[in-house]
């Protein structure tokens, strides 16, 4: 990509980096609030029957995800103009999702300054190796690396680990500021909890609350790893490495059903988001259909994403991911 070319990237996606208050404040009511009636409806659904509170939960789970949407462009400053507006409602819908905001700011922010570069890989990001790599990795460190890269592992278990205790600890070198909002979310999480429990009961709790964590994490984790993780993604040594087409080329347009796109964020518009994440997740699909040279980027779908379960390792000669079995 050269540097022009790079210039009227810029240029195409400037027009929508600026965040509306009244947008930004909209979102805020027509999300927050069904999930706070949904996440009430299940819980009154218990006492008439569970298979009535089950669809209810996937359904919050589905406003959970879009809370952490939000809480995903207040980590971008992008959200609200106001730095502190962000930090607020930041710390509080990170609360919700369970998810520090200093912290996962920090590691999200690394996440998109480096992905698809082959030197800088281990932060924010999908434990990925290349063929190289794995072949001559000990038996130990392959054996890791498969069960992590196996679906259950990932998409059942990895949600429970991720956000219920690998968040609740500050990084090494994490500064006072991203320790105390750590603490400050974690404090808040159980006190929310408790207190919920105390209210309606613990067993009432977990079966609302139960489904509504679980649908959110996984899918939320299935978003991350589908929109990086395709056959002809982008990685490169650093020397070769290029932001703009990182962006372009490793992130996915994943081209969901209209409703899909208004629950997620428009979070499928990825390749907007990496090439601009100053753009708010509402203008997201705006910046994509008003330029068609932003509209030249892989597209997967709900069909064709399924086939990203069977890439395992980047092979570096191909440059592609392949299957255990091409190695």
């Amino acid at each position: 990509m050269t540097l022009e070319a790079a210039g009227a990237w810029r240029t195409d996606i400037a027009p929508y980096e600026r965040p509306r208050r009244r947008h930004s404040i909209w979102q805020m009511v027509n999300t927050l609030v069904p999930f706070a009636v949904l996440w009430y409806l299940a819980y009154l659904s218990l006492s008439v029957s569970y298979w009535i509170t089950l669809p209810l939960t996937l359904l919050a789970g589905g406003f959970l995800i879009r809370i952490f949407i939000i809480f995903h462009d207040c980590c971008h400053k992008s959200f609200f103009k106001s730095r502190t507006a962000n930090e607020i409602i930041g710390t509080i819908t990170g609360i919700l999702t369970c998810c520090p905001y200093h912290q996962w700011r920090y590691s999200h922010s690394v996440h998109h300054a480096s992905s698809g570069n082959l030197n800088k890989r281990g932060v924010g990001d999908i434990w990925t190796l290349t063929v190289k790599e794995y072949v001559s990795a000990s038996r130990l460190r392959r054996f890791a690396y498969r069960m992590y890269r196996n679906p259950f592992v990932m998409f059942v278990i990895g949600p429970i680990y991720i956000f219920l205790i690998d968040y609740r600890f500050n990084r090494k070198r994490a500064g006072w500021k991203e320790r105390l909002n750590t603490y400050v979310t974690n404090l808040s999480i159980a006190g929310g909890a408790g207190g919920l429990s105390w209210l309606l009961g613990w067993q009432e709790f977990l079966l609302v609350q139960g489904p509504v964590f679980f649908v959110s994490g996984m899918l939320g984790i299935w978003l991350f790893y589908v929109q990086h993780t395709f056959e002809e993604t982008y990685y490169e040594e650093e020397k070769e490495w290029d932001y703009v087409s990182a962006a372009l080329q490793g992130s996915s347009f994943y081209n969901l059903p209209r409703l899909l796109h208004w629950i997620t964020g428009n979070i499928g518009f990825h390749h907007i988001h990496h090439l601009s994440p100053r753009v708010p997740n509402y203008y997201l699909e705006s910046a994509h259909n008003a330029n068609a040279s932003l509209r030249d980027v892989q597209t997967i779908t709900l069909k064709t994403s399924l086939k990203s379960l069977k890439f395992r390792v980047w092979c570096e000669q191909n440059k592609r991911f392949v299957g255990y079995k091409d190695i």
